[in-house]
């Protein structure tokens, strides 16, 4: 995933924290903001210090920015989307990762048709 389309700055996580809408599963949280002049989505990802080491945390962050970039040709271009991890990823493989950001992305519309 190239860096141009990563959320990186504080202040636009913040935006979409507040502005944005909100959906979770066991997994994963995801926060998301239509951004229409876009044309590219953008990904943030945050995994907590309590989920595990930095060990464990940047493994989870690379699972997760491979199943987007294995997701990248069906997710709807104009939207910035925040990815939390919950507790349970850290026991996860990748294909269930992968799976279980499918499910919140599918049930949120942000997925083509």
């Amino acid at each position: 995933m190239k860096k141009a389309f990563r959320v990186k700055d504080n202040k636009e996580f913040q935006l979409i924290f507040k502005k944005g809408k909100s959906f979770a599963n066991r997994q994963l949280v995801i926060y998301y903001m239509k951004k229409p002049e876009q044309e590219h989505f953008r990904i943030g990802l945050s995994v907590g210090k309590k989920i595990g080491n930095a060990v464990v945390r940047n493994r989870i962050k690379r699972c997760l920015r491979q199943a987007f970039h294995e997701l990248e040709a069906k997710i709807e271009p104009d939207y910035d989307i925040i990815i939390i991890a919950r507790q349970p990823t850290k026991d996860m493989e990748f294909s269930e990762m992968k799976k279980s950001l499918q499910h919140v992305l599918s049930k949120q519309g942000l997925l083509k048709k």
